[in-house]
């Protein structure tokens, strides 16, 4: 069974926060809402939490898995960025997009695209999953909550629990947090290429 954690959304509780991060420390796979739905989690070097993110969703191994980033310094351990792609990301961040750009040798192998090596970074703009990722002291390799055969993810902490008790080990919920997943830009090429449209802006980057 999967334990429910229930947050404040503006003012998290610290103590809350930190069992969840220390489950995920633990190698705990969680649920936790994002500026742009509902995401499942897990520590960065989690074998067997990347395997389970795959069968929940269904997902082949071409599947881009995110790194959620707390800031900018976290971000740069994991990805190359030039001078121009920095410019670019920073006035998008923190928000509702995700970044596919080359992988640094911090990432495991098998969180890369197997021929491009590369990863999908971002950096939320949420309070409780700011609060998760500075108690968690590093990024959470993610992917959004969408199940197999759904058009839209769920977007209550309660029904995720109900749902999918048995096969998580934790849900954060803070409220709900939209439908509506992150616009995906990839800067891997250099100039950047709009891969799926969603939550945040895609104007400036066309």
């Amino acid at each position: 069974m999967a334990k429910y954690f229930d947050v404040h959304p503006d003012d998290p509780q610290r103590r809350v926060i930190g069992n969840v991060a220390e489950m995920i420390r633990s190698g705990a796979l969680v649920a936790y809402p994002t500026d742009s739905c509902y995401a499942l989690g897990c520590k960065l070097g989690n074998r067997e939490g990347l395997a389970r993110i795959r069968s929940i969703r269904d997902l082949d191994d071409r599947h881009h898995f995110t790194l959620v980033c707390q800031n900018f310094a976290q971000l740069g351990q994991f990805v190359h960025i030039d001078n121009d792609v920095f410019r670019a990301l920073k006035a998008a961040t923190p928000g509702r997009y995700t970044f596919i750009l080359p992988a640094t040798k911090e990432v495991p192998r098998q969180l890369q695209h197997p021929k491009k090596k590369t990863v999908g970074v971002r950096i939320p703009d949420h309070t409780a999953t700011q609060a998760l990722l500075a108690d968690l002291g590093e990024p959470l390799v993610s992917s959004t909550l969408l199940l197999p055969g759904e058009e839209e993810p769920m977007t209550q902490g309660w029904e995720i629990k109900d749902r999918l008790d048995h096969v998580l080990d934790a849900v954060l919920d803070s409220g709900d947090c939209g439908t509506a997943p992150t616009t995906v830009v990839d800067f891997s090429g250099g100039a950047p290429e709009i891969v799926r449209r969603g939550a945040g802006d895609t104007s400036r980057f066309e």
